[in-house]
């Protein structure tokens, strides 16, 4: 009887802290006069999540997916390999408040740039860590940014995060935009079991203590 009640419980609780769905279309962000970037780092809950909290500057962050040669894919396509795309994130952001600079910051704390096969539990190229550039302007600061990691010795091993040009972009289904919002529990459970918040504090620990 506690049992059935606890899970009773828990499922209210998660039902009456889940916010309502706010449906993201790229159009609204486009007409906005916004600078846009794309990257992918594995899960695109967790890079989105990261995104959506790292600067005020920040906009607005969409799921979706990116780099493969199907249209419209869905979400069973791209995570079995068979597309070519990646899951990845478009951020929409106002250059004013914030440096594409910034944002490559952001990308290269939440990501493994020494994996070539995914990212944390989620193994494949569907996974891996890339970064789209838009322009050329992009493309230049990617590149430097990334030689910067890789002589900064803070990883043993090579950064093999890919710089590409971006293509299209196609959203993910709605129920993944904000899922860490929408879906809290399950969310957390993911994300703690990934190993990403582990190997992210191992990496740059250091140098939180060192501000």
């Amino acid at each position: 009887m506690k049992t059935a009640i606890f899970i009773l419980l828990t499922l209210t609780l998660i039902t009456s802290c889940a916010p309502m769905p706010k449906e993201k279309t790229i159009d609204q962000f486009k007409n906005q006069n916004l600078a846009v970037a794309t990257f992918a780092g594995g899960c695109f809950w967790c890079v989105e999540a990261d995104f959506e909290k790292a600067h005020q500057g920040i906009v607005a962050v969409v799921s979706g997916y990116t780099g493969g040669t199907k249209e419209s894919p869905t979400y069973d396509e791209v995570s079995s390999g068979s597309t070519g795309h990646y899951e990845a994130v478009q951020v929409f952001y106002d250059p004013s408040k914030v440096s594409y600079q910034q944002l490559l910051d952001v990308f290269w704390h939440t990501v493994d740039p020494t994996d070539d096969n995914g990212q944390f539990v989620d193994r494949g190229q569907q996974y891996a860590s890339a970064i789209f550039y838009h322009d050329e302007e992009q493309k230049e600061l990617a590149e430097k940014s990334k030689a910067e990691l890789e002589q900064s010795n803070k990883f043993n091993k090579p950064i093999v995060t890919e710089i590409l040009q971006f293509k299209s972009f196609y959203k993910a289904e709605e129920y993944h935009q904000d899922y860490y919002e929408k879906n809290p529990v399950r969310y957390k459970y993911y994300r703690h079991n990934s190993g990403r918040d582990q190997f992210l504090d191992s990496v740059w620990d250091e140098d939180k203590k060192e501000k």
